[in-house]
């Protein structure tokens, strides 16, 4: 399980250092891919293949469905981490989640998430208040 919030920064050459607790599950290849809120997601290779299997069940008559596998799917990169624990973020990628410099990684369980650090301070300051919220709404008698 991907946990924690980590701050990694992104080199001249768009590569960036897997987080130490990361570095296990995420050994054997990764895709990075387009998340939600405009920051990437962070699948392990088997990870992803188990959820490309769920997703390509979703019927294609469906619009809404099209539309998030072309936008999950066509932003997808398999990479492998290098012999430092680097993996190469496509500019395709950096770009649309608007990454510099400073980076946050945050594990999601699954999967992990890839801000550029302003956004992620952002978000968080948007959503903490609703935070205590959210369990009502979402996930029902989880405490």
């Amino acid at each position: 399980m991907l946990l924690g919030t980590h701050t990694p920064k992104l080199d001249d050459k768009g590569r960036v250092i897997l987080p130490a607790k990361f570095r296990e599950d995420l050994a054997g290849g990764i895709v990075v891919t387009r998340g939600q809120e405009r920051c990437l997601y962070v699948f392990s290779t088997t990870e992803f293949e188990e959820l490309h299997d769920r997703i390509r069940q979703a019927p294609l008559s469906n619009k809404q469905a099209r539309d998030f596998l072309r936008m999950f799917l066509s932003g997808a990169s398999a990479e492998m981490p290098d012999s430092q624990n680097r993996i190469t973020i496509p500019a395709h990628l950096r770009q649309y989640a608007g990454l510099e410099k400073e980076l946050v990684i945050t594990g999601v369980g699954a999967h992990a998430e890839i801000w550029d650090a302003a956004a992620w301070n952002a978000y968080l300051e948007n959503n903490e208040e609703s935070y205590a919220d959210l369990e009502q709404e979402v996930i029902p008698g989880l405490f």
